[in-house]
């Protein structure tokens, strides 16, 4: 099987001849040559250069073997055209000029067609397409409408996110008109990335596992579930991840995604029977193991593989992003790991979208 094959019909659950493997954050701080770009560049300027974010984008297929490239961009990247404010500040990450409040700011956010104001982004989608050929597949992804929330209502990261669960149970209105606003954009935006070219997308929900059940399933399930539904006539795989959502993966399937990301804090062969059966799974070797020596990350790695027990629909990758000091060749030799252990005979099947 191709790269591509191998990728896309695990999404679908179908046997392949080893596990694909990719890695969230796999395209950027890791490299020397992202490093030597971004003292040259800040982050907006260089999201004006597709033909720079082709080439970030493109790197860890080269450099690491991976089954899979995902899309240089940023979780931010639609907020601006949609009249948001915000800058990326060093050590701190985005930082929201006027933080959303109350209903009557909700006037201040606008409609727009991310096919005209976020055109340099589908260009990189265009440029990698070309780049990559059927090499490997191509991920969009997206921060999930909560996800986006919390940055318009804290203004900057949060450890507990105190004021969007303040607002969001206290004025339901206004929760929810700022959820409809969020999900609609966060829907056109996926739709074009998959029009663009995008083979798979990823919606992003970071900050989600703050949240119980039942506020999940009353604030947060219906506006997920519309963005993922929304997606479903395009055909292209649809992966739904979060972290610390072990009490969330039933409701998360639920949203309707293919396949279920799951972080390092459960066990996968736990987060898969949470998740069903009929779901793929993606995960989840905690990131920090790769600063351990390589012995180390193969048992752990072995563990993951394990307790995937070889079952059609398992895509190892870490349990967040790869961290900035992650050795490169820590990585290249996880990849090259995971599919030796992994090798298997198997006829492949043809799958939309390869």
């Amino acid at each position: 099987m191709t790269p591509s094959q191998r990728f896309l019909a695990a999404c679908r659950r179908q046997p392949v001849d080893r596990t694909p493997v990719w890695f969230m954050r796999q395209a950027g701080r890791i490299f020397p040559e992202f490093r030597a770009l971004r003292r040259h560049y800040g982050f907006e300027e260089l999201m004006q250069h597709p033909d720079l974010c082709a080439e970030i984008t493109v790197m860890p297929v080269e450099r690491l073997g991976v089954d899979a490239a995902i899309l240089f961009a940023d979780i931010m990247t639609p907020l601006k055209p949609l009249g948001v404010d915000y800058r990326i500040e060093p050590g701190v990450g985005p930082v929201v000029g006027r933080p959303l409040a109350s209903a009557a700011d909700l006037g201040r956010l606008r409609r727009f067609d991310p096919r005209d104001e976020l055109a340099p982004v589908l260009e990189t989608v265009r440029l990698v397409r070309r780049a990559l050929g059927e090499r490997v597949p191509l991920i969009g992804f997206a921060g999930a409408p909560f996800t986006l929330a919390c940055y318009l209502v804290e203004g900057r990261p949060s450890r507990e996110f105190h004021r969007t669960r303040a607002l969001m149970y206290g004025d339901p209105a206004f929760w929810h008109g700022l959820m409809k606003r969020l999900a609609e954009t966060v829907l056109e935006y996926l739709r074009a990335q998959v029009e663009a070219g995008v083979q798979a997308v990823q919606l992003f929900d970071s900050w989600v596992g703050g949240l119980g059940p039942a506020a999940y399933r009353r604030f947060v399930l219906p506006y997920s579930r519309r963005v993922l539904e929304g997606l479903a006539d395009l055909g292209v795989p649809r992966i739904h991840f979060g972290t610390g959502t072990a009490a969330l993966l039933p409701l998360m399937a639920e949203a309707g995604a293919e396949v279920v990301g799951v972080d390092w804090r459960v066990d996968l062969d736990q987060a898969w029977a949470a998740i069903g059966p009929e779901r793929a799974i993606q995960g989840n070797l905690d990131p920090a193991a790769l600063l351990a020596p390589f012995a180390q990350v193969e048992e752990l790695a072995r563990d993951v593989l394990r307790r995937a027990a070889g079952r059609p629909g398992h895509i190892f990758n870490l349990g967040h992003g790869v961290l900035p000091e992650t050795p490169v060749d820590h990585l290249r030799r996880l990849v090259e790991l995971v599919h030796r252990v992994t090798e298997r005979p198997v006829q492949p099947a043809p799958t939309a979208g390869s």
